[in-house]
C-alpha cells in the first residue's frame, strides 16, 4: 500500500480509503445493516494496509459514525487514521463542542484525527441540512467556528481541522494562521471540476485532497450498462438531465450524451487492456499525486481485496492518459462548478 504525507504534518494517509456512508445501512443504500460484515471489512482493511477511514455526523443519522465505532474495536487504534464530518447548520457556538462529543462517542474513541467542516458555512449550505428559517436566515460565524475547532484540537478532542467541498474561494476566506490540513472533494473520471483551481492551489500549500465519489457509487464500475439503467438516486448530478427526474434538483439539462461517449470510451479502453472498468477508474484516481486518498465504499470482503489489488498494481501512464483524453470534453462542459447536485449558479462550494 502506497501511503501520502500531508504538507507538514505528521500524517500519512493509504491511497486507499475507506468510505464508511454505507456503514449503518438504510434506504438510500438500499441494504439492511450486518455489523458482522462491518466488523470484517474494517478489520480486513487494517491488515491490508489501509490506514483511512472516512464518516460524517449526519451519514444514515449517525449510525455510520456508531457502525464504525463499533469496528474499530477490534483494531488498535494507533493504526488508524479517523476522519468525520460536522454539518454547517451545527457550526454555532457552542454547538460545536457538543457534535464533537457525540461524535467521539459513537466512533468510540478519544479523538478524531481530522475533524472536517461538510460544507462552507453559509446559509444555502446551511438549509440543505436543516429546514429552521432561523438558522438558515442566520448562518454561523465561520471565525468563531474555527475558535471552537482551535479550543477542541488544544484540549486533544481533535488533532488536525480540515474541510470538504471547499472551493479556493472559500479556502482563501480562512485566516492566514487557521492550519487547515484536508480538503474533501469529488474525483473521478467523470468529475474533475477539481483540475481547475483548487487542486493545484491545495499542492501548492500542502492541504491534502481527499477524494471521494471515485467509482460514482457504481456508474464508473459498470454496473448500468447505459444511463437509462441509472436509478434517479444516482442521476441527481448535473451529468444528467434534471427533467423528469424528481430527485434532482439543479434545473440544468445535463450532458447526458458526453456522459455516454465517456463511458463507452473507459469501456473500450477496459477491454483493449483486459482491466475491468471499475479497476481502471479507481487506478486512475489515484495516478494523481495531488490526491492524497481516493475513498471507496465496499460492503464485502472480497469487493475489498479486488479494489485494493487494482489501486497497488501499477499501470502505464499512457493508458491514464487516454482516459482523460476520452474524458476531456465532458470536463469542459461541466466547468470549473465543484457542487455537482447544484446548478452552477448555485454552487455551494
Amino acid at each position: 500500500m502506497e501511503y501520502r504525507k500531508i504538507g507538514n504534518t505528521e500524517i500519512e494517509l493509504s491511497i486507499f480509503g475507506l468510505g464508511c456512508w454505507s456503514f449503518g445501512g438504510g434506504e438510500y443504500w438500499g441494504m439492511e445493516h450486518d455489523q458482522k460484515i462491518i466488523d470484517q471489512v474494517v478489520s480486513h482493511a487494517v491488515d491490508l494496509g489501509v490506514n483511512y477511514f472516512d464518516t460524517a455526523e449526519v451519514y444514515n443519522e449517525g449510525r455510520s459514525e456508531s457502525s464504525l465505532g463499533l469496528a474499530l474495536k477490534n483494531v488498535q487504534r494507533e493504526k488508524v487514521i479517523v476522519g468525520t464530518k460536522i454539518a454547517p447548520s451545527n457550526c454555532y457556538s457552542g454547538q460545536i463542542t457538543k457534535h464533537c462529543e457525540a461524535s467521539l462517542s459513537k466512533l468510540n474513541t478519544d479523538y478524531i484525527d481530522i475533524y472536517m467542516l461538510h460544507w462552507p458555512i453559509h446559509a444555502h449550505s446551511i438549509r440543505h441540512f436543516t429546514h429552521d428559517q432561523n438558522l438558515i436566515d442566520n448562518p454561523p460565524s465561520q471565525d468563531e467556528t474555527i475558535e471552537e475547532l482551535l479550543k477542541l484540537q488544544s484540549a486533544g478532542k481533535i488533532r488536525h481541522i480540515g474541510v470538504s467541498n471547499h472551493s479556493t474561494r472559500r479556502l482563501t476566506s480562512f485566516s492566514a494562521d487557521t492550519s487547515i490540513v484536508i480538503n474533501q472533494l469529488p474525483y473521478n473520471l467523470l468529475s474533475r471540476a477539481v483540475e481547475y483551481e483548487v487542486l493545484p492551489y491545495c499542492k501548492s500549500r500542502g492541504i491534502g485532497v481527499i477524494g471521494y465519489s471515485s467509482l460514482m457509487q457504481g456508474i464508473l464500475a459498470d454496473v448500468y450498462p447505459d444511463i437509462m439503467s441509472i436509478p434517479d438516486m444516482l442521476k441527481r448530478t448535473r451529468h444528467f438531465d434534471n427533467n423528469g427526474n424528481t430527485k434532482s434538483r439543479h434545473g440544468e439539462h445535463g450532458f447526458e450524451k458526453e456522459v455516454t461517449e465517456s463511458l463507452n470510451a473507459i469501456r473500450k479502453i477496459a477491454k483493449e487492456n483486459e482491466i475491468s472498468m471499475a479497476d481502471l477508474s479507481l487506478k486512475w484516481a489515484v495516478a494523481n499525486d495531488a490526491i492524497s486518498s481516493s475513498l471507496v465504499g465496499v460492503r464485502n470482503v472480497k469487493r475489498l481485496e479486488a479494489n485494493i489489488k487494482a489501486i497497488n498494481e501499477s499501470i502505464d501512464s499512457n493508458i491514464i492518459n487516454a482516459l482523460s483524453q476520452v474524458t476531456d470534453t465532458l470536463k469542459e462542459k461541466l466547468g470549473h462548478y465543484l457542487d455537482y447536485y447544484e446548478g452552477a449558479i448555485n454552487d455551494r462550494t
